[in-house]
Protein backbone atom coordinates (compact mmCIF):
# COMPACT_ATOMS: atom_id res chain seq x y z
CA UNK A 1 0.00 0.00 0.00
CA UNK A 2 1.07 3.94 -0.64
CA UNK A 3 2.32 5.21 2.32
CA UNK A 4 0.57 8.40 1.19
CA UNK A 5 -2.90 7.39 1.31
CA UNK A 6 -2.27 6.80 4.59
CA UNK A 7 -3.39 9.58 6.46
CA UNK A 8 -3.41 8.98 9.85
CA UNK A 9 -3.55 6.05 12.70
CA UNK A 10 -6.42 5.26 14.77
CA UNK A 11 -7.42 2.76 17.19
CA UNK A 12 -9.51 0.04 16.84
CA UNK A 13 -12.60 1.74 18.61
CA UNK A 14 -11.84 4.64 17.34
CA UNK A 15 -12.21 3.04 13.95
CA UNK A 16 -15.47 1.29 14.75
CA UNK A 17 -16.81 4.16 16.12
CA UNK A 18 -17.52 6.13 12.92
CA UNK A 19 -18.49 3.41 10.50
CA UNK A 20 -21.17 4.18 8.84
CA UNK A 21 -24.13 4.41 10.11
CA UNK A 22 -24.41 7.05 7.07
CA UNK A 23 -26.65 9.58 6.62
CA UNK A 24 -24.97 11.51 10.58
CA UNK A 25 -25.61 14.18 12.78
CA UNK A 26 -22.76 16.89 13.94
CA UNK A 27 -21.66 19.40 15.58
CA UNK A 28 -19.71 22.88 14.29
CA UNK A 29 -15.79 22.39 15.20
CA UNK A 30 -14.92 24.98 17.81
CA UNK A 31 -12.85 27.41 16.19
CA UNK A 32 -15.28 27.46 13.60
CA UNK A 33 -17.92 28.30 15.75
CA UNK A 34 -20.56 26.76 14.09
CA UNK A 35 -24.59 27.58 15.04
CA UNK A 36 -26.30 25.15 17.17
CA UNK A 37 -29.98 25.20 17.83
CA UNK A 38 -31.10 25.88 21.39
CA UNK A 39 -33.77 24.04 23.94
CA UNK A 40 -36.54 26.11 23.39
CA UNK A 41 -38.08 27.25 26.37
CA UNK A 42 -41.24 26.26 27.91
CA UNK A 43 -43.02 29.14 29.72
CA UNK A 44 -45.12 28.41 32.40
CA UNK A 45 -48.40 28.62 31.39
CA UNK A 46 -50.66 30.47 33.46
CA UNK A 47 -53.45 29.08 35.69
CA UNK A 48 -56.71 31.01 34.56
CA UNK A 49 -60.44 29.99 36.87
CA UNK A 50 -62.89 28.19 35.90
CA UNK A 51 -65.53 30.48 35.40
CA UNK A 52 -68.25 30.55 38.04
CA UNK A 53 -71.62 29.64 37.89
CA UNK A 54 -73.40 32.66 39.52
CA UNK A 55 -72.25 35.59 42.68
CA UNK A 56 -71.86 34.20 46.19
CA UNK A 57 -75.11 35.48 47.41
CA UNK A 58 -76.03 36.85 51.61
CA UNK A 59 -79.05 36.87 53.19
CA UNK A 60 -82.52 37.12 51.39
CA UNK A 61 -80.48 36.22 48.08
CA UNK A 62 -78.52 33.30 49.52
CA UNK A 63 -81.94 31.76 50.59
CA UNK A 64 -84.15 32.15 47.73
CA UNK A 65 -80.93 30.56 45.46
CA UNK A 66 -81.61 27.41 48.44
CA UNK A 67 -84.96 27.37 47.16
CA UNK A 68 -84.22 26.99 43.04
CA UNK A 69 -84.36 23.56 42.01
CA UNK A 70 -80.96 21.95 41.20
CA UNK A 71 -82.55 20.07 38.16
CA UNK A 72 -84.35 23.24 36.96
CA UNK A 73 -80.76 24.56 36.19
CA UNK A 74 -79.07 21.49 34.84
CA UNK A 75 -82.34 21.29 32.92
CA UNK A 76 -81.23 24.55 31.56
CA UNK A 77 -77.92 24.31 30.49
CA UNK A 78 -78.77 21.23 28.65
CA UNK A 79 -81.84 22.81 26.91
CA UNK A 80 -79.46 26.88 26.13
CA UNK A 81 -76.61 24.61 24.66
CA UNK A 82 -78.88 22.55 22.26
CA UNK A 83 -80.59 25.35 21.24
CA UNK A 84 -77.63 27.66 21.12
CA UNK A 85 -78.20 30.12 18.12
CA UNK A 86 -76.06 28.84 14.88
CA UNK A 87 -74.43 32.26 14.25
CA UNK A 88 -72.58 31.96 17.84
CA UNK A 89 -69.15 30.31 17.69
CA UNK A 90 -68.62 27.84 20.12
CA UNK A 91 -65.35 28.49 22.41
CA UNK A 92 -61.78 27.06 20.08
CA UNK A 93 -59.83 24.18 22.23
CA UNK A 94 -56.90 23.01 20.99
CA UNK A 95 -56.43 20.51 23.40
CA UNK A 96 -53.09 21.86 24.74
CA UNK A 97 -52.49 24.57 27.52
CA UNK A 98 -51.59 28.38 25.83
CA UNK A 99 -47.89 29.22 26.79
CA UNK A 100 -47.90 32.29 28.26
CA UNK A 101 -45.12 34.57 30.57
CA UNK A 102 -45.90 35.04 34.42
CA UNK A 103 -46.89 37.84 33.77
CA UNK A 104 -49.61 37.37 31.03
CA UNK A 105 -47.61 38.66 27.91
CA UNK A 106 -47.30 36.25 24.99
CA UNK A 107 -43.76 35.35 24.34
CA UNK A 108 -42.04 36.43 21.41
CA UNK A 109 -40.89 33.39 18.79
CA UNK A 110 -37.60 32.63 19.36
CA UNK A 111 -35.48 33.08 16.03
CA UNK A 112 -34.35 30.27 13.88
CA UNK A 113 -30.75 28.76 14.98
CA UNK A 114 -28.72 27.62 11.92
CA UNK A 115 -26.51 25.21 11.74
CA UNK A 116 -23.81 28.12 10.14
CA UNK A 117 -23.10 31.15 10.86
CA UNK A 118 -23.27 34.14 8.45
CA UNK A 119 -20.92 33.58 5.57
CA UNK A 120 -18.08 35.13 5.46
CA UNK A 121 -17.22 38.27 2.73
CA UNK A 122 -14.83 36.00 0.82
CA UNK A 123 -17.64 33.60 0.42
CA UNK A 124 -20.49 35.85 0.24
CA UNK A 125 -21.29 34.80 -3.47
CA UNK A 126 -20.23 31.79 -3.45
CA UNK A 127 -22.12 28.50 -3.55
CA UNK A 128 -22.08 26.43 -0.26
CA UNK A 129 -21.07 22.78 -0.48
CA UNK A 130 -21.68 20.39 1.62
CA UNK A 131 -19.03 17.50 1.76
CA UNK A 132 -19.18 13.86 3.41
CA UNK A 133 -16.29 12.44 4.83
CA UNK A 134 -16.32 8.43 5.31
CA UNK A 135 -16.33 6.45 1.84
CA UNK A 136 -16.89 10.08 0.03
CA UNK A 137 -13.19 11.70 0.95
CA UNK A 138 -11.44 8.58 3.39
CA UNK A 139 -12.17 5.15 4.52
CA UNK A 140 -12.08 3.83 7.63
CA UNK A 141 -11.38 0.44 8.31
CA UNK A 142 -11.91 -1.54 11.11
CA UNK A 143 -7.63 -2.38 10.95
CA UNK A 144 -5.37 1.32 12.13
CA UNK A 145 -5.61 3.07 9.35
CA UNK A 146 -7.35 6.20 7.44
CA UNK A 147 -6.65 6.12 3.77
CA UNK A 148 -7.24 8.87 1.45
CA UNK A 149 -8.80 8.64 -1.72
CA UNK A 150 -7.04 9.14 -4.84
CA UNK A 151 -6.62 12.83 -6.28
CA UNK A 152 -8.48 14.37 -2.10
CA UNK A 153 -5.77 16.59 -2.27
CA UNK A 154 -6.33 17.83 -5.69
CA UNK A 155 -9.69 17.77 -5.56
CA UNK A 156 -10.10 19.73 -1.99
CA UNK A 157 -7.41 22.43 -3.02
CA UNK A 158 -9.62 23.56 -5.79
CA UNK A 159 -13.02 22.75 -4.22
CA UNK A 160 -12.37 25.39 -1.38
CA UNK A 161 -11.16 28.11 -3.91
CA UNK A 162 -14.36 28.11 -5.75
CA UNK A 163 -16.99 27.21 -3.12
CA UNK A 164 -18.37 27.62 0.99
CA UNK A 165 -17.39 24.06 1.70
CA UNK A 166 -18.80 22.51 4.59
CA UNK A 167 -17.30 19.42 6.23
CA UNK A 168 -20.66 17.55 6.96
CA UNK A 169 -20.40 14.11 8.70
CA UNK A 170 -22.07 11.14 10.16
CA UNK A 171 -19.20 10.45 12.23
CA UNK A 172 -18.61 11.45 16.01
CA UNK A 173 -16.11 14.46 16.21
CA UNK A 174 -13.74 12.76 18.22
CA UNK A 175 -12.95 10.66 15.32
CA UNK A 176 -13.87 12.95 12.18
CA UNK A 177 -12.32 16.35 13.41
CA UNK A 178 -8.93 14.87 13.82
CA UNK A 179 -9.16 13.17 10.12
CA UNK A 180 -10.26 16.13 8.97
CA UNK A 181 -7.22 18.57 10.29
CA UNK A 182 -4.74 16.19 8.58
CA UNK A 183 -7.08 15.68 5.52
CA UNK A 184 -7.55 19.51 5.02
CA UNK A 185 -4.43 21.46 4.75
CA UNK A 186 -5.61 24.33 2.70
CA UNK A 187 -8.21 25.41 5.18
CA UNK A 188 -10.77 24.70 2.70
CA UNK A 189 -13.63 23.79 5.31
CA UNK A 190 -14.61 26.79 6.52
CA UNK A 191 -16.77 24.87 8.97
CA UNK A 192 -17.21 21.12 10.17
CA UNK A 193 -21.01 19.56 11.03
CA UNK A 194 -20.65 16.22 12.89
CA UNK A 195 -23.42 13.90 13.82
CA UNK A 196 -25.30 15.78 16.57
CA UNK A 197 -25.85 18.17 13.54
CA UNK A 198 -28.14 15.30 11.74
CA UNK A 199 -31.77 14.67 11.59
CA UNK A 200 -32.21 10.66 12.90
CA UNK A 201 -35.01 9.66 10.21
CA UNK A 202 -36.37 6.30 9.74
CA UNK A 203 -33.15 4.63 11.07
CA UNK A 204 -30.51 6.95 9.08
CA UNK A 205 -28.42 10.11 10.15
CA UNK A 206 -29.92 13.06 7.39
CA UNK A 207 -28.15 16.04 6.76
CA UNK A 208 -31.14 18.25 6.05
CA UNK A 209 -29.57 21.21 4.21
CA UNK A 210 -32.84 23.63 5.12
CA UNK A 211 -30.68 23.84 8.87
CA UNK A 212 -27.77 25.45 7.14
CA UNK A 213 -29.40 28.82 7.03
CA UNK A 214 -28.47 29.16 3.28
CA UNK A 215 -30.50 29.37 0.22
CA UNK A 216 -30.91 26.29 -1.04
CA UNK A 217 -31.06 27.25 -4.59
CA UNK A 218 -26.74 28.28 -3.68
CA UNK A 219 -26.71 24.87 -2.06
CA UNK A 220 -25.09 21.43 -2.97
CA UNK A 221 -23.85 17.90 -1.07
CA UNK A 222 -21.81 15.74 -2.37
CA UNK A 223 -22.11 12.34 -0.70
CA UNK A 224 -21.81 8.65 -1.43
CA UNK A 225 -25.33 7.97 0.55
CA UNK A 226 -28.67 9.14 -0.86
CA UNK A 227 -29.84 8.30 2.62
CA UNK A 228 -27.84 11.46 3.83
CA UNK A 229 -29.92 13.63 1.28
CA UNK A 230 -33.10 12.15 1.30
CA UNK A 231 -34.68 15.33 2.09
CA UNK A 232 -32.95 17.14 -0.69
CA UNK A 233 -32.22 14.98 -3.67
CA UNK A 234 -32.61 17.69 -6.10
CA UNK A 235 -29.01 19.37 -4.23
CA UNK A 236 -27.37 16.10 -4.45
CA UNK A 237 -23.93 15.59 -6.62
CA UNK A 238 -24.08 11.55 -6.36
CA UNK A 239 -20.17 10.60 -5.81
CA UNK A 240 -19.61 6.46 -5.67
CA UNK A 241 -18.16 4.75 -2.32
CA UNK A 242 -14.84 4.26 -2.15
CA UNK A 243 -12.67 1.34 0.16
CA UNK A 244 -9.38 1.11 -1.32
CA UNK A 245 -9.33 1.13 -4.98
CA UNK A 246 -6.03 3.25 -5.42
CA UNK A 247 -6.73 3.76 -9.39
CA UNK A 248 -9.81 5.53 -8.30
CA UNK A 249 -10.49 8.85 -10.65
CA UNK A 250 -13.74 9.80 -9.65
CA UNK A 251 -12.88 13.25 -7.73
CA UNK A 252 -10.51 14.05 -10.64
CA UNK A 253 -13.43 13.08 -12.74
CA UNK A 254 -16.23 15.74 -11.32
CA UNK A 255 -13.67 18.67 -11.12
CA UNK A 256 -15.17 20.07 -14.42
CA UNK A 257 -18.55 19.41 -13.39
CA UNK A 258 -17.99 21.47 -9.97
CA UNK A 259 -16.09 23.91 -12.32
CA UNK A 260 -19.62 24.59 -14.23
CA UNK A 261 -21.80 24.57 -10.74
CA UNK A 262 -19.58 27.69 -9.31
CA UNK A 263 -20.87 29.77 -11.80
CA UNK A 264 -24.51 29.40 -11.99
CA UNK A 265 -26.98 31.38 -9.85
CA UNK A 266 -29.45 28.63 -9.29
CA UNK A 267 -28.23 24.70 -8.74
CA UNK A 268 -31.50 23.25 -9.53
CA UNK A 269 -30.98 24.87 -13.16
CA UNK A 270 -28.19 21.90 -13.55
CA UNK A 271 -28.65 19.45 -11.32
CA UNK A 272 -32.36 18.51 -12.00
CA UNK A 273 -31.14 18.39 -15.78
CA UNK A 274 -30.37 15.06 -16.87
CA UNK A 275 -26.92 14.35 -16.98
CA UNK A 276 -25.05 12.09 -19.55
CA UNK A 277 -25.10 8.65 -18.21
CA UNK A 278 -27.50 8.70 -15.71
Amino acid sequence: MDSSAVITQISKEEARSPLRSKGSTARASQPRGSCLGTRAHLCRPVSVPSPTLGLPASGDQKSAASQKPRSRGLLHSLFCCVCRDDGEALPAHSGAPLLVEENGAVPKQTPVQYLLPEAKAQDSDKICVVIDLDETLVHSSFKVYVLKRPHVDEFLQRMGELFECVLFTASLAKYADPVADLLDKWGAFRARLFRESCVFHRGNYVKDLSRLGRDLRRVLILDNSPASYVFHPDNAVPVASWFDNMSDTELHDLLPFFEQLSRVDDVYSVLRQPRPGS
